[in-house]
């Protein structure tokens, strides 16, 4: 009996040892997004106007687009490129032991989480300092047949010591960022209790970076699809689930969207619709089948659907228009002006296509996505936005190349991921008391 109990033992211990996940399971927790332009944000600029604000996120919106469109055309030479600075939310999380704080990007467009480290050859000058990878008591490079290392792709070089190397360009190659593949202790912050702790993420340590940087920029916390994302580090230990609640623009409330990690993540209940997660050209991309819309009761089919398993639109929460191929949204418009009546009033710069100079006495009509599986319906706040004081502008435009649901038309809805089941959730929500 005695060995018995002595061999189960034995067993249980080189369970753990073998699978640190296995005692790292966490029912779920929340912690908060923050707007670019939101007082929380070092990007925050008291002296503009919440009009000068949105011009400005109109146009990171049209930087991010172009970028993912050059990723399309040649996913192999630079898909793992980013933007920096110009994705719409950021996230608090800490790198080490002790924790050292960084407030990144968080990017469901790209994967991998960096941050610049000591020692750094031509650094940009960052407001909080640099993470010293000598006082983690948890910090290691990883060598070059790891498989972080591996999941570079080309991205990746090994150095003489046989420790990974990695090196992102961005945009237009303009700006560099390099440095070792490493592993620390990543830990997030709760809105529920003590902060989550994660062991053993990869993330890269910026040795040196080129180019032009923003100043309160300190790194990126990837959460797309691709294997170096956090979500997918992750995956195992939440179940691979999470979700967003977004706070609508126009809102007064002082409340912070939120972003939620495993059983916190999951989207069920009244009202909640679902359609497929489709694995598309670009791994890092959450890829949806949109089939078409309807403006009320007039419905417009999407020009580029066909019955093949392709996705044909991707969702992403750091861009804030929706882009819509030219045709379907020329159709989409002249449907949409028909069913308010009115009279359209011209975009000063030229942005926005379908305007108005008060909706006050306007009939907005409800827009519905068709996409596979799911008829998510949006009032106007998701489909119109006050672009000046006087001037209120349909919220989506044409685009010649990807196609992309921005955080607009996401505000307001509990938005869930669930990667074990490639599934997306809508479920209409009020995010202003998540």
């Amino acid at each position: 009996m005695k060995f018995l109990i002595f061999t189960l033992v034995v067993i249980l211990l080189t369970h753990f040892y073998e699978h640190p996940d296995a005692e790292a399971k966490i029912e779920g927790f929340t912690t908060d997004l923050i707007s670019h332009d939101s007082p929380r944000s070092p990007f925050y600029n008291p002296s503009e106007t919440k009009y000068q604000r949105l011009q400005k996120a109109f146009h990171r919106s049209i930087l991010r687009g172009n970028h993912f469109s050059a990723m399309t055309v040649s996913p192999n030479e630079i898909q793992s490129d980013v933007i920096t600075g110009r994705s719409e939310y950021l996230m608090n999380i800490s790198l080490g032991t002790p924790p050292v704080p960084m407030l990144g990007v968080a990017d469901t467009g790209s994967d991998l989480i960096w941050r610049e480290c000591l020692p750094c050859d031509g650094c940009y000058q960052q407001a909080e300092p640099l993470f010293d990878p000598g006082t983690s008591e948890t910090y290691k490079t990883l060598a070059c047949d790891n498989e972080f290392c591996q999941d570079l792709g080309q991205r990746g070089s090994c150095s003489n010591d046989n420790t990974c190397i990695y090196s992102y360009n961005y945009g237009t190659g303009q700006s560099s960022n390099s440095g070792y593949m490493s592993s620390d202790t990543l830990t997030i912050g709760s809105d529920q209790g003590e902060p989550a702790s994660f062991q053993g993420i990869a993330f890269g340590c910026a040795h040196r970076t080129d180019g032009s940087f923003p100043e309160k920029h300190v790194g990126i916390i990837g959460l797309g699809g691709g294997p170096l994302s956090l979500v997918k580090q992750l995956d195992s230990r939440v179940g691979g689930q999470f979700s967003y609640c977004l706070v609508p623009l126009s809102s007064d409330s002082t409340a912070s969207s939120k972003i939620n990690f495993g059983r916190n993540g999951a989207v069920s209940g009244s009202g909640t619709v679902s359609t497929p997660l489709i694995k598309g050209s670009i791994e890092t991309f959450y890829y949806l089948k949109l089939e078409g819309m309807s403006v009320g009761s007039t419905r417009v089919e999407f020009n580029g659907f066909s019955s093949g398993e392709e996705g044909n639109i991707i969702i992403d929460s750091g861009t804030t228009l929706t882009f819509l191929p030219p045709d379907f949204y020329s159709e989409v418009e002249s449907a949409l002006a028909t069913a308010i009546g009115g009279q359209p009033t011209s975009d000063p710069t030229g942005n926005y296509g379908l305007c108005y100079s008060s909706v006050s006495n306007l009939q907005i009509p409800i827009l519905t996505f068709h996409f596979t599986g799911a008829d998510v319906q949006f009032p106007p706040l998701n489909t119109f936005i006050q672009a000046y004081e006087d001037l209120f502008c349909f919220s989506m435009i044409p685009s010649r190349s990807l196609f992309i649901f921005g955080n607009l038309a996401q505000m307001n809805f509990l938005v869930g991921y669930d990667l074990n089941n490639n599934m997306l959730s809508f479920k209409p929500t009020d995010c202003t008391k998540q």
